[in-house]
């Protein structure tokens, strides 16, 4: 694998990691399974590029992204709470409708932002942009993570984690589980709508059908990161799911550009069912082989927390 595969694969993992972010914040914390994300990151997308086009500065554009994307999970969270819609389809009702709405937004199904300015233009000229907007997204995905451990480890992120673990406990002490609802999925949606604008600038696109598989992407990233870096502290999980939004995206380059077992672009959505499968089988393997010995095996949260999820699907 060249360099610049190399460097651009580590781009893309970090912009996913944000994704990874989002899609903890729902599978993992609030147990909502949250499909949504497939509508946000477009979404995202689409609000950055015809913001950016229209002449609004990139920082600004991007602002409008998070917001936007944020209103996504927002609807999501009414339709769930308040219309009382199942989880799983109302966020597919909202990501079905999120799809017109893109286009919409855009006038058209893509938009190109070739010759605009991003918020990665000021550091392109400071370096090998090779080499610079890897940096950039990175620190800017630091910073996210540093406010979603923040805010996980406050007594807000308490109540916020209780909910889903026990919402009848979290009633019974008098706080608003609705509240926390709505919250969760207007940030997770936020981080998802971040990550779709950064998408769009650094790809200079946007697309309507450029958020297909992201819940599927952001899913394996968060496997990964807690199968290969287990932990049961905030700091940790986060930086597994973001190590692991990387590591997948890696090892999706490097399978494609070798042309290992004859792999070719169009077999993307398979290697990620292989990853994602290798991921949840792999610490099975591992407790087997410890019965076997004589230890008894002790499941990790990624495996059980796992299979919770697919319970919830």
């Amino acid at each position: 694998m060249s360099a610049f595969a190399f460097f651009g694969a580590l781009e893309i993992g970090l912009i996913y990691g944000l994704v990874a972010l989002g899609v903890y914040l729902t599978f993992r914390v609030l147990d909502f399974p949250d499909l949504s994300v497939d509508g946000s990151f477009p979404m995202g997308a689409a609000v950055a590029a015809t913001a950016i086009v229209a002449g609004i500065d990139p920082w600004v554009a991007t602002g409008m992204a998070i917001i936007a994307g944020a209103a996504t999970g927002w609807v999501t969270a009414f339709l769930a709470v308040r219309c009382g819609i199942l989880h799983l389809l109302a966020s597919i009702l909202t990501m079905i409708a999120a799809f017109s709405i893109n286009i919409r937004i855009m006038g058209r199904p893509n938009m190109a932002l070739l010759g605009e300015d991003t918020i990665l233009t000021p550091f392109e000229m400071m370096g090998d942009a090779m080499y610079v907007r890897p940096l950039v997204v990175g620190v800017l995905v630091l910073i996210s993570a540093w406010f979603v451990v923040r805010l996980l480890n406050s007594d807000f992120g308490l109540g916020l984690r209780a909910t889903g673990v026990n919402a009848r406990m979290v009633k019974a002490q008098g706080a608003s589980t609705s509240f926390y609802t709505y919250f969760c999925l207007a940030l997770s949606n936020g981080f998802v709508g971040f990550a779709g604008a950064l998408f769009a600038q650094t790809n200079s696109f946007a697309d309507v059908t450029s958020g297909v598989g992201t819940i599927v992407v952001g899913l394996a990233a968060v496997i990964l990161g807690q199968t290969l870096i287990p932990g049961r502290k905030i700091w940790v999980a986060v930086t597994a799911v973001i190590v692991g939004s990387v590591l997948y995206r890696l090892a999706v380059a490097f399978a494609l550009s070798t042309g290992m077992f004859g792999l070719q672009a169009s077999d993307l959505n398979l290697v990620t069912a292989v990853l994602v499968a290798m991921a949840l089988i792999a610490p099975k393997i591992k407790g087997n082989l410890k019965a076997k010995k004589g230890v008894k095996p002790v499941e990790s949260k990624a495996v059980s927390n796992a299979g919770n999820t697919g319970k919830a699907a």
